[in-house]
């Protein structure tokens, strides 16, 4: 049952768009602060708006074919994007140059389905590539390198001339745990496969039946939750077990992982583009790949998974989603280009029109001070305002509260060596660096 109807005064999921910006982009997401959004374009361009003024601040133009893929460093500094031109390219923000220039370019050979930064280490990069290879690279000096995280592959039981090695799958998706200890593979044959980071070792493989191929993998912030998108239109939650080191005979667990929870469409058999959790990790939203309407579908985690929206944007096709880092906020992708933000309306606070305005409950008698109705004079409020419009705006500031917050990661112990292990040579991707704010009309490209 729809929850508006049950108690519309406890919503804690986005119900309404707040605004939409024009952007011609194929997916959007917000960085960890929340207070960007980045799209990429079908252009080879990808561009950040800033989403207080709504209005676009940096264009990143690097590549000749579509932007596959984007993700953001753990303090924005830094912005990857992967191009079916077979380049990913990574931006400094920090940098003042009009337009941006290129921090890191990696040349693969193949086009680049997605890339991804490491959440500790924004030197170390997983990229995904259309011929269904993925590669670990590391761009530290003292671990330089570039590693195909391969499958293992095991000799079948039958014997004899005809014994063979199992077909090797392709890779469909390729994402970082939230730690970054591990790296989870989906493949074109309904399993998940699970990488140590450090070592490269595949550690566990998941047989995910009935699934057939995975098309998409999201966590929650803590690693604890684990969701799937295959390729028979189901989304599949599942709770992360906890993996053992990597053993020095190569041994790994084979298990089939059973769901706790699943969710489809079950009257218009609808597939899906894309699902993100909400922060707190208590509403999922899934995107579907409705061909004539803009659908989201939200469904509460908390309450064992029951459905409890779903958020109509128009006649134009969803391609994306992305929830917001910190609050009750979704950024959309149509097939138009547009990006609509959803939100949950609050109501109003007239205190917040008028300073010193207060709200009362009931009527209290009013004390008027002495000076309160005095007329000021005319050179004091010159000289007032003056001094007010002197005093410099900072905008480059990010809010204490918008700033990530630590958290405790599923399967990882203080001390673990491969988890410490991304954080030897680390980056300058510091939560004090300031970006330059560029408009539009700034840019000479």
């Amino acid at each position: 049952m729809n929850e508006s109807l049950i108690s519309p005064f406890n919503i804690t999921h986005p119900t309404t768009v707040q605004t939409s910006l024009f952007a011609l982009a194929s997916f959007a997401r917000f960085d960890p602060t929340g207070r960007y959004v980045a799209t990429g374009r079908v252009d080879g361009t990808a561009t950040i708006w800033d989403l207080d003024t709504r209005a676009a601040i940096r264009i990143l133009d690097g590549h000749v074919k579509a932007v596959s893929s984007l993700d953001w460093s753990r303090h924005s500094r830094y912005v990857l994007t992967a191009s079916k031109d077979w380049n990913v390219v990574v931006w400094d923000l920090a940098s003042s140059c009009v337009p941006a220039q290129r921090c890191t370019t990696l040349r693969f050979d193949a086009p680049v389905v997605s890339a991804s930064f490491h959440p500790r280490n924004s030197r170390i990069i997983l990229a995904l590539m259309t011929t269904g290879e993925a590669y670990l690279v590391d761009q530290r000096k003292a671990h330089r390198g570039r590693v195909e995280l391969c499958e293992v592959q095991e000799e079948s039981d039958d014997e004899g001339a005809g014994a063979s090695t199992r077909v090797r799958s392709a890779i469909t998706v390729a994402r970082f745990d939230p730690s970054g200890k591990h790296i989870f593979l989906g493949t074109n044959s309904g399993y998940i496969l699970v990488f140590n980071t450090h070592s490269k070792t595949m550690v566990a493989r998941h047989k995910i039946a009935g699934a057939g191929a995975i098309k998409g993998l999201e966590f929650t912030k803590t690693g604890r939750q684990l969701v799937s998108n295959s390729a028979d239109r189901t989304l599949r939650q599942f709770t992360v077990p906890t993996y053992p080191a990597p053993s020095a005979d190569g041994a790994f667990i084979e298990q089939e992982l059973e769901p706790t929870h699943r969710f489809n469409d079950p009257i218009n058999k609808t597939a899906w583009h894309a699902m993100s959790y909400s922060p707190d990790g208590e509403w999922l939203a899934g995107g579907a790949a409705d061909p004539a309407n803009h659908k989201i579908y939200i469904w509460d985690m908390s309450n064992d998974g029951q459905f409890a929206s779903a958020l109509d944007g128009g006649r134009e096709p969803l391609l994306h989603l992305h929830w917001h880092p910190t609050k009750s906020s979704i950024a959309s992708t149509t097939n138009q280009g547009n990006i609509l933000i959803w939100h949950s309306p609050h109501p109003e606070r007239w205190g917040a029109f008028a300073g010193g305005f207060e709200e009362l409950d009931e009527n209290v008698e009013y004390e008027e001070r002495e000076d309160e109705f005095d007329i000021e004079d005319e050179a004091d409020m010159v000289r007032r305002k003056m001094k007010e419009e002197e005093e410099e705006v900072d905008i480059d500031t990010v809010p204490e509260a918008a700033k990530p917050r630590q958290i405790h990661h599923h399967g990882v112990q203080p001390g673990d060596e491969d988890v410490a292990w991304a954080d030897e040579e680390p980056d300058d991707d510091q939560q004090d660096w300031k970006m330059r704010v560029i408009m539009e009309e700034d840019w000479d490209i």
